[in-house]
């Protein structure tokens, strides 16, 4: 005779989110309370009861996030929601000391199939076994009562209640503690999961109040081309603005780094700036700024989108192209010709689903050749949005030549390599670079007969190498470290650009040390391509103190 199966007994709305809760307070915040164990602020038993309590305040925020969704056909997808939300921002935050806020959030939503490759790891995958999938299981098999609406509606208002109450209580119990930590250790608000996901969620959709509304804004209408007084050449302007990706200033040995990562760009005579600040720590957020003509303050607290850098250029005559060798130039280049090489298939430069930066070498006398010859007559820009050192598989950016420096971290997770292994792949990826504008450099040069060229390189934002336990990007910016923000910018200027824009490279190399940042980017390739509209901001040109010297 067979035994039956147990019968489980049915679990009520307000027994499954205390679960949930208490779970995702404990194990869904271990990089949360790894952070709070290093501090030196919490130590023995009083740490022990901050701890204590600073769970007990997520456990009743959560229980009271789930209280809103504490109905039958709703609370389980939602636990489930969270309990994934928790177990991946738990492996990123622990692998790559990075946080989770609105940016970082707009970073994964924009991130492409190839981009989230390299993010795979047989760890994620445990994280998310562990963490997620197995609770997951046990809650999906538990059958739950059935009360009646009005009598569910009651409970789930006593649980908001009861958990906001006891949430509120408890933080006062160890206030000062609490409001110390939040004021002098800004980034760990972001480390608090799930309610760092659930807020940025928020902030991009029901958040309205300072999110950009209405129509695309004009900008530079009245733009037109004032050729300096003087000018001698008439061959037009050649101006290639190459947008490097993650790469920061300190790892560039132009900026007096102990390693040779520049051993081309060294031959030519160009100018490398050491204190330019980005925007943003993220490409999502700093790109759009960088094109903007509002300065990074200013772009944050906007209220209208306005065209960008590019529609100005376009506006004022020139012949614009957008060449794409990543995951797209974030609205960007929307009104202006566009192509995106990173999804060539031709063997000199790609391998596997990965083209080297050098594809747009191969592409860009083609691509040039569809712009209308009367814009190309006035002047050209062209952008190269470089695959760079994009992480965290640097060690997928560089071909075998290019690897001066050995053994290369090859684990996408980067805490798990040592980190004078990371530090090598990543130097290599700055090699690389090195490299590819090496050989911009060397095709203006071959351009000179019909134009008058230069080349303008800057990264989006810098990126953090194991220092402090941080890697990658991302950071808040007011928290940021100064890797994540400090980025290079380089400049060559030919002979014939230089009369044309009467701007000296002797000039910038005496000012390579002055602070600048992204701010100054719209308005002095504006200045450098001679370009006069009211958008303009002589003031904000780091070009317009060397003209005429």
């Amino acid at each position: 005779m067979f035994l039956d199966p147990p019968v489980r007994q049915p679990r009520s709305c307000v027994t499954l989110i205390i679960m949930a809760s208490l779970w995702l307070a404990l194990l869904g915040n271990l990089s949360l309370w790894r952070s709070l164990i290093a501090l030196p602020d919490l130590t023995g038993w009083h740490g022990l009861f901050f701890g204590a309590a600073f769970a007990l305040v997520i456990a009743c925020i959560v229980a009271a996030v789930l209280s809103l969704f504490a109905w039958r056909f709703t609370l389980k997808p939602a636990i489930t929601l969270l309990l994934l939300l928790a177990a991946f921002a738990t492996h990123y935050m622990l692998m790559y000391g990075i946080v989770v806020d609105t940016p970082m959030l707009i970073n994964v939503l924009q991130t492409d199939n190839k981009e989230a490759r390299d993010q795979l790891s047989w760890r994620l995958l445990i994280t998310v076994l562990l963490l997620a999938a197995l609770p997951i299981v046990w809650l999906w098999r538990q059958p739950m009562t059935q009360p009646g609406i009005g009598k569910q509606a009651i409970q789930n208002i006593c649980l908001l209640g009861a958990a906001l109450a006891l949430a509120f209580g408890t933080t006062q119990l160890v206030f000062q503690d609490f409001s110390s930590l939040m004021r002098n250790y800004t980034e760990m608000r972001y480390q608090i999961n799930p309610l760092n996901s659930i807020y940025a969620v928020l902030d991009m959709t029901v958040i309205p109040a300072e999110q950009p509304r209405g129509p695309m804004q004009p900008l530079g209408e009245d733009a037109h081309i004032v050729p300096h007084a003087g000018a001698a050449t008439p061959r037009p302007p050649l101006l290639v603005f190459v947008l490097g990706e993650t790469a920061r200033s300190h790892n560039f040995s132009l900026n007096g780094y102990e390693r040779n990562t520049n051993p081309q760009l060294a031959k030519e005579n160009v100018t490398s700036f050491t204190r330019v600040s980005s925007c943003g720590t993220s490409t999502a957020e700093s790109l759009p700024c960088m094109f903007s003509h509002l300065g990074r303050n200013a772009f944050d607290k906007r209220i209208s989108e306005f065209e960008n850098l590019l529609d100005v250029l376009n506006h004022a005559g020139y012949a614009v192209l957008w060449m794409d060798n990543q995951s797209g130039c974030k609205g960007q280049c929307a009104r202006v010709p566009y192509v995106n090489t990173s999804d060539l298939k031709i063997p000199e430069y790609c391998e596997g689903d990965e083209c080297r930066d050098t594809v747009m070498l191969a592409r860009i006398e083609v691509e040039l050749a569809k712009l209308s010859p009367e814009r190309r007559a006035r002047g050209t820009v062209v952008v190269m949005h470089q695959m760079g050192s994009h992480g965290p598989a640097y060690f997928k950016r560089t071909p075998a030549e290019f690897k001066p420096f050995t053994p290369e971290c090859t684990d996408t997770s980067l805490s798990q390599c040592d980190r004078a292994q990371v530090v090598n792949a990543y130097d290599n990826t700055i090699v690389f670079t090195d490299y590819f504008l090496s050989r911009v450099i060397g095709w203006l040069k071959t351009q000179e007969k019909t134009s008058t060229p230069a080349m303008l390189y800057v990264s989006d934002h810098g990126e953090s190498l194991g220092e402090k336990n941080m890697y990658l990007h991302g950071l808040p910016y007011s928290v940021a470290p100064p890797e994540q923000t400090t980025v290079p910018m380089i400049t060559w200027l030919s002979p014939g650009f230089e009369q044309l824009s009467r701007v000296s490279t002797k000039c910038l190399q005496n000012n390579r040390d002055k602070a600048m940042s992204h701010d100054n980017l719209f308005h002095s390739v504006l200045g450098l391509m001679a370009v006069k509209t009211t958008a303009y901001q002589r003031d904000r040109d780091f070009f317009a103190t060397c003209e005429g010297r």
